[in-house]
């Protein structure tokens, strides 16, 4: 190959600058240019305003995709049709135009690629230096192209072939094969991505439903776009009948622990037994809001602030005390004593108005003052009430209702007795005196014996 055909566009372009109908061509391409960036300027508007009202799939993808890529593409059928005038008519030379097509469709090559990451992964630097990654390779391959130095590359990497059991590959098949594989992937995983958000965003599915659906979509879609871009490079799929059963053997061996996670985590979200929003109480000491349902494990929010997070086959296999499975309201309880000469009555009317003077606590069931038992020190009082928000803690509304009737006691003079313990002595005390104190013992103390023998 000599230098004339490597630089075939360059050299044209060089060729055609000393043409006067050179000017012809840039006039051209800047007329498309500018209609292309117009037409796409008013299209971004009328979308904008079209989305304000309809957020549908299409819409978003209207907004978001075609914005960014709706220029070059405009662009190059523009260039396009001007390029064919050009020929046909006998207008002049063509190198200039030539040479945009490729840049236009490189263009609109790296701002698709470089929307579907985005939308696929979320933001981090190994995203940022993916989108670098792409766009210096398009870029690449463009300049191959325009320098002619694209076909001999393309014809040295088909002469490296290997053999991969019964099928003989070379590494020009593979690389294209990586990259089909990399970008029906990614495509699959874009699309999934804005099913799942539109899932997610219709208020009239169960929210474990939509989780369900978003899933179950980015798997279907990851796993068909990668059979697909395998069928289409011409690998043959019974070759993969070994790797699955490999992978059957690696779960039921190492990966028996994850695997029974993923398929708690959908039996989580399909019986709807532990849902988002709900109060579970794992253990005595771990309670809280269910935050988040993923696949492999289940995030509790504590009362104190603190994120638990629980494997999901630990809550399948486990006992989990659910405060707000079919009914979110919950039963508090306060035990209060009083005194024995206490007026019972008024005393349990007062618990009662303690407790309906705090707004968390509802109306219908009322609060109950019942009388519990009779103790040592006085008569036991329970105070029953029912609270419809369980997941902002009983604490508070425990200590404001203390509070409220400890001061209404005070003002009513009802004592709160406190353990009390009366020993009483029944009979004289003995007195015990010494020898030296009775009469008839005095003199014997130091007195030596009687008798003898």
């Amino acid at each position: 190959m000599n230098e004339k055909e490597m630089f075939a566009l360059l050299v044209g372009l060089w060729r055609d600058l000393r043409d006067p109908g050179f000017l012809w061509q840039v006039v051209a391409l800047a007329a498309c240019l500018l209609l292309a960036w117009g037409l796409s300027r008013y299209g971004q508007r009328r979308e904008f305003a079209r989305s304000r009202t309809d957020h549908g799939v299409l819409r978003s993808f209207g907004t978001g995709s075609l914005k960014r890529v709706a220029f070059p593409l405009l662009a190059l059928v523009f260039v396009l049709v001007v390029r064919k005038a050009f020929r046909y008519w006998h207008w002049g030379p063509i190198s200039l135009l030539d040479l945009a097509l490729p840049l236009l469709l490189s263009l609109a090559l790296v701002r698709a690629a470089i929307y579907i990451l985005r939308h696929a992964f979320q933001a981090g630097s190994l995203l940022a230096s993916s989108e670098r990654f792409i766009g210096m390779g398009i870029w690449f391959c463009l300049a191959l192209y325009i320098t002619g130095l694209a076909e001999p590359i393309v014809e040295l990497l088909e002469q490296v072939t290997f053999t991969a059991g019964k099928q003989k590959l070379d590494l020009w098949t593979l690389l294209t094969g990586l990259v089909t594989v990399c970008v029906t992937v990614l495509v699959a995983l874009w699309l999934s991505g804005e099913i799942e958000n539109r899932v997610l965003a219709n208020d009239k599915l169960d929210a474990n439903t939509r989780v369900v659906l978003g899933r179950l979509v980015k798997a279907v879609l990851s796993v068909i776009a990668l059979l697909l871009s395998l069928s289409i490079v011409g690998i043959d799929m019974t070759a993969l009948s070994v790797f699955s059963g490999a992978l059957a053997v690696g779960l039921g061996l190492g990966l028996q622990k994850i695997a029974s996670n993923y398929v708690s985590g959908f039996i989580l979200l399909l019986d709807r037994s532990v849902c988002i929003g709900h109060l579970v109480a794992i253990d005595a000491t771990t309670s809280g809001v269910v935050t988040q349902i993923t696949a492999r494990y289940t995030v509790v929010r504590t009362l104190t602030g603190t994120e638990v997070i629980i494997p999901n086959e630990y809550l399948v296999s486990n006992i989990v005390r659910n405060e707000s499975f079919t009914d979110s309201r919950l039963r508090v309880t306060i035990s209060i004593q009083v005194a024995y000469g206490t007026d019972l009555e008024q005393a349990m009317r007062l618990m009662r108005e303690a407790a309906q003077a705090q707004p968390r606590v509802l109306t219908d069931p009322p609060p109950q003052a019942l009388l519990s038992a009779f103790a040592d020190s006085g008569i036991n009082l329970e105070l029953g009430f029912w609270i419809g928000d369980p997941q902002e803690g009983t604490g508070g509304v425990r200590s404001a209702i203390n509070l409220a009737i400890w001061r209404s006691f005070r003002d009513e003079g009802i004592e709160i007795p406190f353990p009390q313990r009366e020993v009483r002595v029944v009979g004289s005390v003995p007195t015990v005196t010494s020898p030296r104190t009775r009469p008839d013992l005095a003199g014997q103390e130091n007195s030596p014996a009687v008798g003898g023998g």
